[in-house]
Parts: C-alpha cells; structure tokens; sequence
C-alpha cells in the first residue's frame, strides 16, 4: 500500500518533538498540511502542487512564515525517503521566499504603556511573561521550554541548554527579570516547568493570550519575537557595545546583531551634533588661529635668516 502523507506527518511530529524546539510550531502548521494533503498519497504531491499551495496563502502569510511551511514539509519528505517510505522530497524544488530580515520591529514606551494595560486588566497572570522577555531577550521556545532547574537565582543567572544553534548558552538576569521568575515561583506547586498550561502540563506558546492582547492594544504588525528585537533595541539604545549585546542574544554572528544598530537614531544625531557645539566649533578656530600664527611666525624668521646670509659676488 502507498504511503500517506498523513503517516509521514505523524513520524515528523514525534521526531520533531525529540528533537526541536520549535515542536509546538511544527504541531500548528501540520495540522494545516493535513488538512489539504490528508489521505493522499505522499508521492501525490509535486512541486508545482506545493507551489501553488504557498501562493494561495501568500495573502494571509508572510514570507518568512511560508518558508517555515516549506521547511517543514522538506523535512517531512527528508525523512520519508531516510525511512525508505518515499523516493524523492517535491519540497526541495520549491523556491524559497525573500525575507525581509532588515526591517525590524520593536515596542516604544508608548506602546508598551498601552500593551501593559490591556494585559493588567484582562490577562494579569501573564505580565511577568512578558517582563521576562523584555528584560533576558529569549526566544519564545527557550522560555516556554524553561525549567526551574535552568533558573538560579543567586548568580541571577538562567541557562538554555539547548538554544537555536544548538548550544548551551547562560543569560544574565537583571532585577526586573529576577521580580518575574521569583512570582511565577510563587504561583506554582513544585513543578518542574516554568510556565504551566491551564491543565497542568508545559506551555509552549504565549499565543492565546498574547495576540489577543496586541489586539486590544491597538499594535500593528507586532508579534512575540518583537519582544526580542525590543530587547536588543534597548540595549543599544543604552549604549551597550555590539559584541556584548551579540553574547546577550545568543546570536552566532555578529552581522546579525548589527541589524540593531540604527535602531538608536538619537545616538547618530548627538554625535554629530557635537560638530555644532559652540564650544567645540570655537576651540577648533582658537586652534587653527594659533597654528596659523606659529606656521607666519616661523616663515618670517626662516626669511630674516636667508637676508642675512652674504652671498658671494659673481664676477
């Protein structure tokens, strides 16, 4: 009998569980691959198939999302064909999407005021999440993933064992930071995750409150990793260095973290604004006088000494 896609769906999510942190995003996009693959045949789909499927859904998705669809489904077939189920990956010859990585969005205090109402008034059990984010720069699945193991409170510290590039890495806590762990602590019966689902078990995704939230605030094209970029935003924005705020992001290199850099435009302008400064403009005058008046004096005195000397007549 052929192989459905279903079937490799279902092999996808169990390794995608053991093995990524971005389990609970591959569960929501699968279940929409499902829904139009289903029962099909797996060696059904063509690359045209596919590509026609990611433009239908251009309108509502962005670039960046239908490109985590299109990695998906590669890695559906990728492991199809290593468990001899399937003989080739259609996805593979599905174009990529441009992203438009250089664009970044981050919070303003005004729309942070705005953000924090709406979510002291109608989800107040989750300002701390949010806290924590703006304050440590996590990524959304190395703090859903969290455990109190990960959390020591007196280096004020907290380590990701495995973070996007497969490193463990450890993230410094501020006092902010230390004040959100230390009441998700308070409200916890001796679990061992963090951040707990209203049924008990770990929570994944800030999705079905935090949207909501957005909302209601009124943000525009604003989603959780925005958090990140505020993070890395701030910090440059407080003059921290490229290379410290690069470690304090977990970024591998530091062409990424330079994508922050011109989010501190008042920063820019001060600096060349000191061109202007009275003072400066005045000492730089002072100096050019003073240096003008040495270069005349030595000139004149070079000249007094050459009239001096007796040239010999030349009969």
């Amino acid at each position: 009998p052929k192989v459905t896609f279903a079937q490799l769906a279902k092999e996808t999510l169990e390794y995608s569980k053991a093995h990524k942190l971005s389990f609970a995003d591959d569960k929501v996009r699968m279940a929409k691959l499902k829904e139009w693959i289903g029962q099909r045949p797996a060696e059904s789909v063509s690359p045209q198939q596919i590509e026609h499927w990611l433009l239908s859904k251009s309108e509502e998705l962005k670039p960046a999302t239908l490109n985590r669809y299109r990695a998906l489904l590669s890695l559906t077939f990728r492991l199809g064909m290593q468990n001899g189920k399937v003989s080739a990956n259609p996805a593979r010859l599905v174009r990529q999407r441009k992203e438009d990585n250089g664009r970044i969005r981050f919070l303003s205090p005004e729309e942070e005021a705005k953000l924090r109402t709406v979510i002291r008034n109608d989800y107040l059990q989750h300002e701390a999440e949010l806290d924590l984010a703006l304050n440590t720069g996590l990524r959304r699945s190395e703090q859903y993933n969290l455990t109190w193991d990960c959390v020591d409170f007196e280096r004020r510290q907290l380590t990701v064992p495995r973070s996007k590039n497969g490193e463990t890495r450890h993230v410094p806590l501020n006092d902010a930071a230390i004040y959100a762990l230390r009441s998700l602590q308070a409200s916890r019966d001796d679990t061992a995750n963090v951040f707990l689902a209203s049924d008990g078990t770990r929570l994944c995704s800030p999705r079905f409150w935090f949207d909501a939230a957005v909302e209601a605030a009124g943000l525009k094209d604003f989603t959780w990793h925005c958090l990140r970029h505020t993070f890395a935003s701030r910090l440059i924005m407080a003059g921290v260095d490229l290379r410290t705020c690069q470690e304090l992001m977990g970024h591998r290199t530091i062409q990424m973290t330079v994508r922050y850099a011109h989010l501190a435009p008042q920063h820019s302008l001060a600096a060349v604004q000191r061109l202007c400064d009275t003072e400066a403009v005045q000492k730089a005058a002072s100096d050019t006088t003073t240096d003008t008046g040495l270069k005349s004096a030595l000139a004149a005195e070079s000249a007094s000494a050459f009239q001096a000397i007796e040239l010999p007549v030349v009969a």
